[in-house]
């Protein structure tokens, strides 16, 4: 459709994506020069519907962008007062010692919130001092100029049919230029994917590593509500199968998170990451918090895993990689939303620097520098090593190991055990199903534990269905010729929304079927399809789940 005429808009700086990373850019960039033209596209209905995080918020980056953000009446209002850390087996659990944890995790200081909200706040902010947010707005394709740069992004094309063509209510959208363009889509994003294959950011890093994150909002007795309270498990119900474990976190109005995460380099096709939530919820301890309750909420998304030697270079050519899109998130601190910040106010200061000196359209250098020499690195550097060390050695090294590596990093600012590199990657970690064990799962209850439709009509997700759908195969054939036979048809499992089956008609062969009308855009079938067959795009913009307090 390159034939097609757009109109265009000029900016000295267009953002794609209003989440922490993205808000803190734009918020940066008129702090240093008020009267800089920043636009933000969201592709959500609004700011704040596809924000899904823990979350305990480490403040540092917030303190750094808004200091008087307490003032100013920023939706973090519940301090952590408690930490407690669990191994659990299926009938009980035993805690492990706050003393031996490295002081990086713990949560003094840091503040259990609604990542959505805290957005929502910053977009005020942000429009505040003068900067465009428009919602609703997916981009959908990058602009390039005549010297290979990125330029600005395609935005807010609607009314194509299910075959890709303009129907009568077809909307080309707009192109919306920059003299640099940041992207801040969060993990996985479709045009952040396209900017390190074009420009080979990924050259010098390891494989980037993930995991799949599930978070249901639950109202509970308020006799059990433990305001301030922070709970991690690991262990069952995944024990050997994968890797991952458990938060549990008490905000305010009797209302607990409750969230799960499975990494995503297991082996076994037939493991479940959705059953392995909902069987968690069924442990003693946590049925016992939930009986009474009621869920009020769910959505899923993807975590980057990989840490600092997994990070693409920085900057391309017009742009920049800023927060999840790039991978800087703290594994074992299970934290991101900080550095994200961090970043946004970096690739600011370095833009603005650029304009100054009236460049565009170059490759800021400064961006990357200030990551590499900065908190961020500081942060992620501390923790490289124990991603790596969970995915070759198992949980009980990464508490032993990858714990000691902690401290002395720590203490010495060193590793003993240097810069550990990631296997492969999650897609080819998955292996084929004749070498493993089916599991079985128990049928959810519909009091503690829920099928996924069921669930996933808490995430108020919508798709207008006469779209094309955004889930692209590569291959048609590949689902059934190869992934069912070979893998189990591990698509049916993975996908925490019930996008795809595989349907037997008597009679007639097996249909592999997309219902991307469920998808909450975690982009796990981007990320672990084994044939790496599936591609995430985005859908028209507004659609997609509703978040409220997520």
């Amino acid at each position: 459709m390159a034939e097609i005429e757009r109109e265009a808009m000029e900016y000295d700086v267009v953002i794609v994506g209003a989440g922490p990373a993205g808000l803190s850019a734009a918020i940066k960039l008129k702090q240093l020069d008020a009267d800089i033209n920043v636009v933000v596209l969201e592709k959500g209905s609004e700011v704040g519907a596809h924000i899904l995080s823990g979350a305990v918020l480490d403040p540092c980056g917030l303190d750094a962008l808004i200091p008087d953000w307490k003032d100013k009446g920023a939706p973090i209002t519940v301090p952590v007062k408690q930490d407690n850390f669990y191994m659990l087996g299926e009938a009980g659990q035993m805690r492990l010692p706050n003393f031996a944890m490295p002081p990086l995790m713990n949560n003094h200081g840091n503040y259990i919130v609604s990542m959505g909200n805290v957005c929502r706040w910053m977009a005020e902010q942000a429009e505040e001092l003068g900067v465009e947010i428009f919602p609703g707005m997916a981009c959908s394709e990058l602009v390039y100029g005549n010297g290979g740069e990125v330029k600005g992004v395609v935005a807010g094309e609607f009314g194509l049919n299910p075959d890709g063509t303009p129907s009568d209510a077809y909307e080309p959208g707009m192109e919306l230029h920059g003299k640099y363009v940041f992207l801040s889509e969060g993990v996985r994003g479709s045009l952040s994917k396209e900017v390190i294959a074009k420009y080979a950011l990924d050259k010098n890093a390891g494989p980037q590593k993930y995991g799949l994150g599930m978070k249901e909002i639950w109202e509970i007795d308020p006799e059990k509500h433990r305001e301030g309270t922070v709970t991690h498990t690991m262990g069952w119900p995944l024990n050997g199968n994968a890797g991952g474990g458990s938060f549990i976190y008490h905000l305010d109005n009797n209302q607990v998170y409750v969230g799960f995460v499975v990494h995503l380099n297991y082996e076994n096709p037939h493991l479940f990451p959705y059953m392995e939530f909902q069987r968690f919820k069924h442990h003693p301890m946590v049925a016992d918090l939930l009986k009474g309750g009621k869920r009020v909420a769910y959505g899923a998304r993807a975590i980057t895993e990989g840490g600092y030697q997994a990070m693409p270079e920085l900057a391309f050519p017009g742009g920049a990689l800023l927060g999840c899109s790039a991978g800087m998130v703290n594994v074992p601190r299970i934290k991101g939303n900080h550095n994200a910040m961090l970043s946004g106010i970096a690739a600011a200061e370095a833009a603005i620097e650029a304009i100054k000196t009236d460049r565009s359209g170059d490759t800021l250098d400064g961006y990357a520098k200030r990551v590499h020499n900065g908190p961020i690195a500081k942060d992620l550097k501390k923790v490289r090593n124990v991603k790596p060390l969970w995915s070759k050695y198992g949980l009980a090294a990464s508490l032993t190991l990858g714990g000691f590596d902690m401290w002395t990093n720590n203490l010495f600012g060193l590793s003993v055990l240097g810069t550990m590199k990631h296997g492969k990657s999650d897609a080819d970690a998955t292996g084929e199903a004749a070498k493993y064990k089916p599991i079985e799962y128990p049928k959810p209850d519909g009091v503690l534990s829920f099928d996924r439709l069921t669930n996933v009509s808490f995430a108020m997700t919508n798709h207008e269905e006469s779209q094309p759908a955004h889930l692209k195969l590569k291959d048609a054939s590949i689902p059934v010729s190869i992934n069912l036979p070979k893998y189990g048809g591990p698509s049916a499992r993975y996908c925490p929304a019930g996008v795809y089956e595989f349907v037997e008609e008597e009679g007639k062969d097996t249909r592999f079927v997309i219902n991307f009308q469920n998808c909450v855009h975690c982009k796990t079938c981007d990320i672990k399809d084994p044939s790496q067959n599936i591609n995430w795009t985005t859908p028209q913009g507004g659609d997609g789940p509703n978040y409220p307090n997520m």
